[in-house]
């Protein structure tokens, strides 16, 4: 197999793969993959970096020959700045698609990744120009094909010849048709994804609470490894070191800024609202409600006035009813930022939330330590990304007892990948969160499954009818699963609801009120 570019990590890729191939010729791709996050998009896969970089997939060819050719690469880039690097915008309105360039490694880079190769099995050349015919003897003399290379013996030896494309048009069409030839793949995978998540949840056992409780946690623990990614240096927290400062002062609030050590560069930042009326010596227990903000959100936008329309200053609301609550500040604000460090974190196996469960474990250890609260009623609640996280972080930490996911639940897997015109108002396929994939959850944990790995906790969506987020029929399909679990399957309806209320994408502060008053045992002051 031979191939340049792109054509060259394919046939990098598929000799590794397929050992029916005797060989390979790679050209205008190999080297040092140290940088792949400033690659394009397609470049990433998931844990590349913890032992699959291009000398060690290089690795699983051998044996069998393989000839590099260095020395000339393609030029391509998407969204670079004056100076050729990739952009990153801070703050503003983003731009769609994730921003790369084609790396064009030196010879000596080159050398230096080859011989991490450590096999007489390869052959380095420098090039002006791809594929030159040195390399092509050298390859077609290793695999035993010398005789193919006589002049004339083509037509009869089973070469198959493709007709070149000869123009603009003709290069155009062919790009079309392989985009389409990829989207038929992905809508058909698409389909076929809720069977095989079906398949995964067979081992699950609903005949008690206590045996779902036994049979859920091997796909949770693959959940955190193989979906959310775990670091290995975040698995042991530090001490929490907590520095805390007034921030602000209420008629029945007071609130605190919190940082916390998590581990080495590691820290966790938020806002703790405290009720003026409560008890600090330890003589009275409060229940607690983590309130996450949403997509490029601070803490301060769900204590105060800033962004109201969206957060109804829920934190400080749910102080004034007699809850202790504590806003995070999480790692998706930044716009380019974020996202970057999202495929960073791709790289070596793990995601954003591989940082931001650490930083919750220590959040919720450091609250159920101070001795007014009750360290067992410790509840999270979460706005459009913060509803992302309400799915993804509550599964992971054992502090959290229920979860509320608001302004996000819908059919997450169908969200993600469709493309036909009626799901494109919803889809991600064509918007600017170029982040939001995550690699294999269609075919393992869509909204229900990290609901199931929630439960037997309680469970609630928050829902307003004119959130563009998703149509209301998916979030009912998508919900209409977790009710039949939690009420038909296990007994225990009533720990799962859902609330439709008529309104946009924000917190509506009803019902969801009501469920953590009644779950977090705390009486409600409006009674």
């Amino acid at each position: 197999v031979v191939g340049w570019g792109e054509g060259g990590r394919l046939a990098l890729y598929a000799a590794a793969l397929d050992e029916r191939l005797d060989g390979a010729l790679v050209s205008g791709y190999f080297g040092p993959r140290a940088r792949v996050w400033d690659e394009p998009a397609d470049r990433s896969v998931f844990g590349l970096l913890r032992g699959h970089s291009d000398a060690e997939i290089a690795r699983l060819i051998a044996p069998r020959p393989l000839v590099i050719e260095t020395g000339h690469f393609p030029e391509y880039g998407f969204r670079l700045d004056q100076e050729g690097i990739p952009e990153r915008i801070r703050k503003g309105a983003g731009k769609r698609g994730k921003p790369g360039r084609l790396l064009q490694p030196t010879d000596e880079e080159v050398r230096i990744e080859t011989g991490l190769i450590n096999t007489d099995a390869v052959v380095l050349r420098s090039v002006n120009r791809a594929i030159q015919p040195e390399s092509w003897r050298t390859l077609m003399k290793k695999i035993g094909a010398g005789n193919l290379l006589k002049r004339g013996e083509k037509s009869d030896s089973g070469w198959a010849a493709i007709k070149p494309l000869q123009t603009v048009k003709d290069i155009s069409r062919r790009h079309r048709e392989q985009v389409q030839a990829i989207d038929r793949h992905n809508q058909r995978v698409l389909i076929e994804s809720e069977r095989l998540r079906g398949e995964l949840f067979k081992i699950v056992k609903t005949d008690s609470v206590e045996n779902y409780e036994s049979s859920i946690a091997p796909l949770r623990e693959r959940f955190s490894k193989e979906v959310i990614g775990e670091h290995g240096s975040l698995q042991n927290l530090a001490e929490p070191n907590a520095r805390t400062r007034s921030y602000q002062e209420g008629p029945g609030t007071i609130s605190y800024e919190v940082v916390l050590d998590v581990q080495a560069g590691v820290q966790a930042y938020g806002i703790l609202t405290l009720p003026r009326d409560m008890k600090l010596d330890g003589s009275e227990k409060r229940p607690v409600v983590v309130c996450q903000h949403g997509l490029e959100g601070r803490p301060q936008s769900t204590v105060g006035e800033k962004d109201y329309h969206y957060y109804k200053a829920f934190a400080t609301r749910l102080a004034e009813r007699g809850f202790v609550t504590f806003a995070p500040q999480n790692l998706y604000l930044g716009w380019d930022l974020f996202r970057i460090l999202q495929f960073k974190a791709n790289a070596v196996g793990c995601t954003l939330f591989s940082v931001m469960v650490p930083q919750h474990r220590q959040i919720t250890e450091w609250l159920a330590g101070l001795p007014f609260v009750d360290g067992d009623r410790i509840g999270f609640y979460g706005l459009s990304y913060g509803g992302k996280s309400a799915m993804r972080i509550p599964p992971l930490v054992d502090r959290y007892c229920l979860s509320i996911c608001s302004a996000d639940f819908n059919e997450w897997v169908w969200k993600n990948a469709a493309t036909d015109r009626w799901s494109a108002r919803y889809s991600y396929a064509n918007k600017g969160e170029y982040e939001i994939f995550e690699f294999d959850l269609g075919g393992t944990f869509n909204y229900f499954e990290m609901a199931a790995l929630i439960c037997p906790r309680p469970f609630m969506v928050e829902r307003g009818h004119f959130d563009g987020v998703a149509p209301d029929k998916t979030v009912a399909y998508e919900f209409a699963k977790v009710r039949a679990l939690y009420a038909a399957q296990l007994g225990i309806g009533n720990r799962a609801e859902i609330e439709w209320f008529v309104g946009p994408h924000t917190i509506n502060g009803q019902k969801t009120y009501d469920f953590l008053h009644r779950h977090l045992e705390w009486p409600d002051p409006t009674e």
